[in-house]
């Protein structure tokens, strides 16, 4: 039957929406990071264990973004996503 109310519309979400903020920011930083040559696990450690943010790059705003997550929100991210991936939870 056409327009049959008990059809509900599906919506398609693109991969990056179901995102977390912290991954969609994490995300953004290594790229801007790659872009400007620099290597992403070295500066994102750097910034993790020190905290000084001079680690990240200005370029695309990367530096504000990443500074509005707290680390150990970083962390506990990288660390859930890690044990995902190996099965572990």
């Amino acid at each position: 039957m056409i327009g049959d109310s008990t059809e509900a519309t599906r919506r398609f979400e693109p991969k990056e929406e179901n995102l977390s903020e912290v991954a969609l920011i994490l995300t953004n930083v290594c790229k801007a990071l790659k872009e400007k040559g620099y290597n992403p696990l070295d500066q994102i450690v750097g910034y993790l264990l020190s905290g000084d943010p001079a680690y990240i790059t200005s370029y695309r705003n990367s530096r504000v973004l990443i500074k509005k997550l707290e680390r150990d929100q970083i962390l506990e991210e990288l660390i859930q996503t890690y044990l995902e991936k190996i099965g572990v939870e």
